[in-house]
């Protein structure tokens, strides 16, 4: 991350000031950091570290009901009756069941996810160059966000696994304070890694979805949908694109990573399974449980990180670049 600040600098020098960018922030914004320096990154971790730890947090009543329909479909058959039979058996406080380690896991993977993805970007970029990156920038987004993803599972992994145990098997604990000591002297550090790989199977298809479909929905918005140029658009205005594009990435992040969520929230509540194990025995019709309580929950989740980590850079008066251009065409707009 030290070097990241200098390879935008390198790229304008190298190509006459601004020329050869692929993503470059209006020179009349006013900038506190410089993009790819080392405080921007690290700031940007910081807004992926709120988008995420707060989102995650506030939709654990409706995260709870799904993660109890993947695992007890006989008991909790709907959405809503599954709220009706938790507040009946557990009372209103039983919804934020789980809220701790949700807020603690969700923050560090935030952290690494959004944080790391802006290394990633910029470094990809720099070895493709810049007219392959913007020809592959697709691919680009992809590869970048599935790297960050990487790492960000294996700091939300421990987490994760206590949220799930705590949600779902009734009587093993109800806090984390609780929950996580018992683990670890019953199963050992394997019991807070043992969801990982699935974590993987999940999250980075995920990320690659929300990143990619994400950066492409708001190019396709600003060019076929918003009736003035992106460098016209007031704050609020971009923000509001913001937040429409997130949305319909998080849709489609939901159905793509279903499947996974499902195994790993079986995976975490029955001691001694295997992701293979409860493959089998979910089935097919069994992994698409509950998937349209998690559209609900990732649409509104990830257009609020979106929303959230692009606020955290107005904030901050971070470097916010427009949507990708041909270099040659970023060029002829600056002449």
């Amino acid at each position: 991350m030290c070097d990241a600040g200098n390879y935008r600098a390198r790229q304008g020098r190298s190509a006459g000031g601004s020329k050869g960018r692929l993503w470059t922030a209006a020179a009349t914004e006013e900038q506190s950091y410089e993009y790819g320096s080392t405080k921007y990154l690290l700031l940007c971790g910081l807004g992926g570290m709120l988008s995420c730890g707060l989102t995650h947090t506030a939709i654990v009543p409706l995260d709870l009901i799904k993660c109890r329909m993947q695992v007890d479909p006989g008991k909790y058959k709907g959405i809503l009756s599954a709220f009706g039979v938790t507040l009946r058996d557990e009372g209103l406080r039983g919804l934020a069941r789980g809220w701790a380690p949700t807020f603690l896991g969700y923050s560090m993977q935030g952290l690494f996810k959004f944080g790391l993805y802006e290394v990633f970007k910029i470094r990809y970029a720099e070895l493709l160059g810049v007219k392959k990156a913007y020809e592959w920038r697709t691919g680009l987004y992809l590869a970048a966000s599935a790297s960050a993803e990487f790492f960000a599972d294996v700091a939300l992994s421990p987490m994760e696994a206590v949220k799930v145990r705590v949600q779902t098997q009734p009587g093993y604990a109800s806090t984390l304070r609780t929950a996580a000591p018992r683990m670890y002297s019953e199963e050992g550090l394997w019991a807070f890694y043992k969801g990982v790989a699935p974590l993987w199977m999940r999250q980075i298809p995920y990320t690659m979805m929300k990143f990619a479909c994400f950066e492409r929905t708001v190019e396709a918005l600003y060019k076929y949908v918003v009736p003035k140029p992106q460098s016209q658009c007031t704050k609020a205005e971009q923000l509001a694109v913001t937040f429409v594009a997130g949305y319909i990435a998080g849709i489609f992040c939901a159905v793509v990573s279903h499947p996974a969520d499902s195994v790993v929230s079986v995976l975490n509540k029955e001691k001694g399974s295997t992701a293979f194990g409860v493959l089998r025995k979910l089935g097919f019709e069994g992994v698409w449980k509950g998937l349209f309580a998690r559209i609900i929950m990732i649409g509104t989740l990830t257009a609020l990180q979106w929303f959230i980590y692009d606020s955290v850079k107005v904030y901050f008066k971070l470097p916010r670049p427009p949507v990708a251009q041909a270099p040659e065409e970023s060029f002829k707009k600056q002449k």
